[in-house]
């Protein structure tokens, strides 16, 4: 009991943040409990902050590749080129906003698209006189859904593939068609949801300019996109490739000033990787003093699409109760014993299932903060409304297109 009323407190703590206080403000000090209390033993600890330590190393890469991404201009490219595609109408802007949202996703992981292209679009939204609601519930969707592409797009793929050993281009190959399931039933519930908003005449808006594209950058991401499948191959930690990038970007910004050592490190947001570890811990604890067994009877035993279907909503329920991250944590023991295609359903669920309530993942409570900066509160009902009539479906087409893959690749 006292792992669990600790997890909660960690979660609350997470989703209210009192002060701007980091999470791992509340996580290491309950990680610190459980091993004094002996509700978890220092060596399981310890190899539990030894299995994610690659994927941490990931994220710390990632989180600095991506402002070093923005310091060298490219959200603001991207913004621009959204902005012209649209031509000044609001339902030609949400296309392009779906297209880049994705790309961001896949390739930086949702919380660049949360936190970096957050507010590229409301500004590209004020300079086309546009309404910003439609595109900035798209980041916060997308950087949820699209990140079921590449194992790299969310911390949940990592910890998945880790659990399984599956490589980086089967993975790839299997998600394919949940990935496009989730956005094109996305896509078509914004059109329809958000109809009003899209229709309305734009006020005010401008002509936006050419500017010109971060080549460079560019290229260092395709190159490191590069390194991550090669890496794979290699048997190693996408972490190596995703450092690799960061390191020539870092050298071009320090060399050119636009960065010092100091904001590099920051950007690589220490607390956060923290809370992750000390989130770990908690939820091992929990898992240790007898949640597995209960969740155990939960997942499906067979790779049949009710059983996938079954496993997609069981995470997606767990997501929403205690958070995604937790969920993946709890739910891959028993996933991984029956097999890869329950661990892939399981992060179907994990990963579309957050869209449903803002507790379900922490893009999106980071999406909150970021629509705050901008006086903008999302309306609680509006969110749900939304989520009701995105996730049960791109859930159920989803898994079906897990179900075809596993069919055709097996």
């Amino acid at each position: 009991m006292v792992s669990i009323a600790l997890l909660l407190v960690v979660l609350a703590f997470a989703v209210i943040r009192p002060r701007g206080l980091p999470e791992a403000v509340a996580a290491v000090p309950a990680a610190g409990i459980v091993l004094l209390a002996g509700v978890i033993s220092i060596p399981d600890a310890v190899d539990e902050v030894a299995r994610l330590a690659p994927v941490v190393g990931f994220l710390a890469a990632v989180l600095v590749l991506a402002k070093l991404c923005d310091d060298e201009g490219l959200f603001d490219a991207a913004g621009t080129l959204m902005a012209r595609f649209g031509r000044g109408q609001p339902r030609r802007l949400l296309p392009a906003v779906f297209a880049v949202a994705a790309a961001v996703t896949v390739v930086l992981s949702l919380d660049a698209t949360v936190v970096l292209l957050t507010p590229v679009v409301f500004a590209t939204a004020a300079r086309m006189g546009a309404r910003a609601k439609p595109h900035a519930y798209a980041c916060t969707h997308l950087a949820n859904s699209a990140s079921l592409l590449l194992p790299v797009s969310n911390l949940t793929n990592l910890l998945a593939v880790a659990a399984t050993g599956i490589s980086f281009l089967r993975f790839t190959a299997l998600m394919t068609l949940p990935w496009l399931a989730a956005v094109l039933t996305e896509y078509l519930v914004f059109r329809r949801f958000f109809a009003a908003d899209l229709d309305a005449a734009p006020r005010g808006g401008k002509t936006v300019p050419a500017q010109k594209v971060p080549t460079f950058v560019l290229v260092v991401l395709g190159l490191t996109l590069a390194g991550f499948v090669v890496t794979s191959l290699l048997d190693l930690s996408p972490a190596w490739a995703a450092f690799a990038g960061a390191a020539v970007l870092a050298c071009r910004s320090l060399a050119r000033r636009r960065a010092s050592p100091a904001a590099i490190v920051r950007s690589a947001s220490i607390p956060f990787l923290a809370f992750v570890l000390a989130l770990a811990i908690v939820v091992r604890a929990v898992v240790g003093n007898g949640l597995d067994d209960a969740l155990s009877h939960l997942v499906p035993t067979s790779s049949t699409f009710p059983a996938l279907l079954a496993a997609a909503a069981v995470a997606a329920v767990l997501a929403n109760l205690i958070n995604n991250l937790p969920a993946v944590l709890v739910l891959l023991p028993p996933a991984a014993a029956v097999g890869t295609p329950v661990v892939l359903a399981v992060l179907i669920g994990v990963n579309l299932g957050p869209n449903l309530t803002y507790v379900g993942s922490l893009a999106t409570l980071l999406w909150r903060r970021i629509l705050h900066r901008h006086d903008t509160r999302p309306d609680l009902g509006e969110f749900t409304r939304l989520g009701l009539l995105t996730v049960p479906a791109s859930l159920v087409l989803a898994v079906a297109g897990l179900w075809a893959g596993l069919a055709l690749m097996p």
